[in-house]
Order: C-alpha cells, then structure tokens, then sequence
C-alpha cells in the first residue's frame, strides 16, 4: 500500500514511466537551480521538457549549465510531443457532482472547478489550514497534526498531509484511527518522551477506534459518489493492500484498513491509482549525480548533506519509521512512517526497533535495487565521512537526553556567529573533555547523521521533529558518550 508522505515521489515516477521516452535528467539554470525533467523536444535555440508530475517548460538552451547545452547538442532537433495532462481521466458517474456536493461530504473545502493537480499547492495548503513540512528543491509537503474537534469524511484524522511537486498537488494523505497517535504524547519535538502509559486493553481500543471511523468513512463517501470498488494498491507486494476507492473527476479517493494498525485516506490521481499504484525506478544513473550535488562544502570545513525531506513524525513515538521514511525517500524509494511503523511492529504510541523495520522493509528497499547496511559499535568519523561523502545520511541510534539536547542545542546555536573556527575547535574541544553526558534507556531515538566537520571532530545530525531541528552539530566525543553504537544506512 502506498500511503501519506511517498505519494509525491510515487506519482512522479510513475507519470514518468507512463509518458517516458527519454529518462529523467536533472537540469541546472545559471543560478544553480535545478529541475528533474525529461526532454520532449528540442526547437532550435530552445528545448521543452516536462517534470514527472507532468509540468511543461519551454526554455532557451543557453540558460542552462554547460553540461546540460552538450547534452542536449547530441540531441537531433525534434518537435515537442504533446502531453497528457494530469488532469486527463476516465469518465465517472460521479463527474456531474459539483465540487460543493463533495466537499460537503468531506466537510472540507477541498476541491474545485479546477483540478486538485493543477492547484497551487501553497494556495490550498493555507485554504485547509495546513502548516508546511518540508521544502526541498522540487518537492514540498504539508501536514497537521489536527486538535480533538476537526472532521474530514465523517471522522476525526489525526493527520492531514499534502504533498506537491514544483508547487502543483500530487498527493492528499490522511490518517484517522491507528495505535501510534491514539497514544501519542501530550507533547512534541523533544517532549514526546514525555508518554502516558498505553492502557492495559490498548488493542480492543483500536480496533473499536477503527472500526467507527471505517463505519463513518464508508457511509459519508457511499452517501455521495456510491457504492465503492474494491482495489489492491501498493508499489510492491510487501506493502500492497486492499482498499476500497471512489472516484471524481480525475481523483480517487482510497480508503485503507489495515487490521489492528491504522484506517487511511489517499487522494490520487485516478491514472496512478488505474496503474495499482506501481512506481519506477530511480536509476543509479539519475540518483548518484543528484545526491552528490546535495553535499554542501562550507568554507569552515562543515560537510553536509542537504535537501533531505523532512517528516514531522509529532506528539507520538514515531522516531524511527519517520527517520527511516526520509532516509528511503531521499534515495528515491517511497515510503511512509505508518507502514514502516506496521511492518516494523511498533508498539502503542511508538517504540520500534531499527532492527525490526529494516527486516519488515527489506523487500521494498531491495525492490528499489537499493541496499540496507548495519553495523554496530563505536561511533568513528571514517565510518560516517565515507558515506556522508557519497551523499547518503546515517541512521543513529542514541539516547536523546535532557543534556544532550540542550548541549547540542547551544552548540548550534553559538555555531551561526563563529568567526574564528580555530578558536571554536578549541572551545568545543574543551567542553567536550569536561562534559558528561549520561545514558538514559527511557530516551530511545533516532536521527539521522547528515554531515561533519573533520577539523573541529563534530557531526551534524537531523531528528524528525519539524525543520527546527533539520541541522544540529555535537561532538563526536559528546555523541559517543549518548550512542547506542548501532548505524543504518539506505545506499547504494
């Protein structure tokens, strides 16, 4: 089953598969901006392409990099071939409805005359009331955590995520009922570990839990387009599931009940929810390139990796799936924390081994002909440099203490205004010698390690707490003092 935060990724490739005749590239402007697209045509001095979300741009050959003008000379000069647009779908009995008699039924103003796929998703993202997640070069997401009170299709969802590409929609996701945010925290970011003891029948509450929500869902839905069709939807067989799908004008709306585990809502486009939801690979070809230009050399010898998708994984335990999430979505692989967190058994609230979530995730990751690497033991600036170098973070385990989080906190902080980084090597150098930092099994997390600094021996590393916490550095010394010493990596 594909769910919330892959469905950017997993209706990119799969527009791209569809209409593809040439592969994905990745173009550079003279100011350094970038775009995934492939080549519909080349017109004299200038060359159309098209994203894999299905956008059109005529641009003139000289405005991109050096590379990009002898990549598209070897190019025979061609007339553009025309696209089909997102919006391009097969006839409904719903198509008639107008767009008020369905967002009635959603209790949202979700749609329009115009195409959720050809939306800003700015635009609607502000209209629903959604905070923004992440941002990376070509692709952004959306979510909210929502309070007691709020409704969508007859039933409270915990989570609302909107995913988009180039600021067109691709992807709604929604999460009602499930066992990670039913006994979630009372807080977020660093406070999640402050959790309330799950109740002694925390299974019978979920299921009761799922089952009225999948009963409002079904008749709310049922109520306005009609009887539902039955469909199995999913990249790969291991996180394939059943749903159940309406369709309008071009959308469907996919409702998921996954037993004992979380009831979702995924509003796609009809064309990727015909194709059962498969999505094609990303070639090492594209990917290599693509992360290498991600790492950023700083003048002070800081090495990091950036453009990494984030994932607010919010008030519950959720650590982990969320890390792992983005660590598979920035090597190209979709995936989404609820699943993970399925496939990785997490209890109530969270609390899920990384052990356990490369093992449920493996057949997904080696699907993607990408590999799962672990190792144990103590933290070493060569084991991280090697990959980081590369382009692809480190998963870390760790225990994320009171101390810890306010040392990296200030370290981070005090870091924006060095102007002589000799003496803040010999500062931190310093501070790291004195410091003690304890170990307290009750704050299990994960991060991932996303950068170094071999002159000053610091790492940076990014929780999954919102874009607060998207780079914070400590020392290596600090960090090995707080490890669990188990590292994970998604590579290739």
């Amino acid at each position: 089953m594909m769910h919330p935060t892959c469905l950017f990724l997993a209706f990119a490739a799969f527009s791209g598969l569809a209409m593809a005749q040439a592969e994905l590239r990745t173009f550079t402007n003279a100011q350094g901006k970038t775009i995934q697209a492939r080549v519909l045509g080349v017109s004299g001095a200038n060359v159309t392409i098209v994203t894999a979300a299905g956008q059109q741009f005529t641009l003139p050959i000289a405005s991109l990099s050096a590379a990009d003008q002898q990549y598209l000379k070897l190019m025979p000069a061609t007339a553009p071939v025309p696209v089909a647009s997102k919006a391009t779908f097969k006839p409904s009995p719903n198509d008639k409805l107008p767009p008020a008699a369905v967002n009635e039924a959603i209790g949202q103003p979700l749609f329009s005359e115009t195409s959720l796929w050809d939306s800003p998703a700015e635009e609607l993202a502000q209209k629903l009331d959604i905070p923004p997640e992440s941002k990376t070069k070509i692709a952004s997401s959306f979510r909210s955590y929502t309070k007691d009170d709020f409704q969508m299709f007859g039933a409270h969802p915990f989570s609302v995520a909107m995913y988009a590409e180039n600021d067109r929609v691709t992807s709604l996701s929604l999460v009602f009922a499930n066992k990670g945010d039913l006994f979630s925290a009372k807080g977020s970011g660093e406070m999640h570990f402050d959790k309330d003891t799950p109740p002694a029948k925390a299974a019978a509450i979920v299921k009761t839990a799922m089952d009225k929500d999948v009963a409002a869902i079904t008749a709310t839905l049922t109520k306005t387009l009609g009887q539902p069709k039955k469909e199995r939807i999913g990249d790969t067989a291991s996180v394939r599931e059943n749903m159940l799908r309406w369709d309008w004008r071009g959308h469907s709306i996919l409702l998921a009940d996954v037993e004992g585990k979380y009831v979702g809502i995924q509003i796609m486009p009809s064309s990727f929810a015909d194709a059962g939801g498969k999505v094609a690979d990303t070639v090492d070809s594209v990917l290599k390139p693509r992360l290498l230009a991600n790492l950023e050399k700083r003048e002070n010898g800081d090495v990091v990796i950036g453009d990494i998708p984030m994932v607010d994984q919010g008030p519950k335990g959720y650590c982990a799936p969320a890390t792992a999430e983005r660590a598979m979505r920035f090597l190209g692989i979709p995936a989404d924390m609820y699943i993970i967190a399925n496939k990785g058994n997490s209890g109530f609230g969270g609390g899920t081994s990384m052990q356990a979530i490369f093992e449920g995730m493996a057949g997904q990751i080696r699907s993607k002909n990408r590999s799962a690497d672990a190792w144990q033991g103590e933290m070493k600036l060569k084991d991280l440099q090697k990959h980081i170098d590369r382009g692809v973070p480190v998963m870390w385990t760790l225990y994320s203490t009171d101390d810890f989080n306010k040392t990296a906190n200030e370290r981070t902080k005090a870091r924006k205004d060095v102007k002589n980084w000799a003496e803040w090597k010999t500062k931190v150098t310093g501070e790291a010698a004195s410091n003690f930092l304890r170990k307290d099994k009750e704050t299990g997390h994960v991060v991932l390690i996303i950068g170094y600094n071999k002159d000053t021996n610091e790492i940076a590393f990014s929780d999954s707490w919102g874009e607060r916490y998207k780079e914070r550095w400590i020392t290596l010394p600090e960090a090995e003092m707080v490890s669990q010493g188990f590292f994970y990596i998604v590579g290739f």
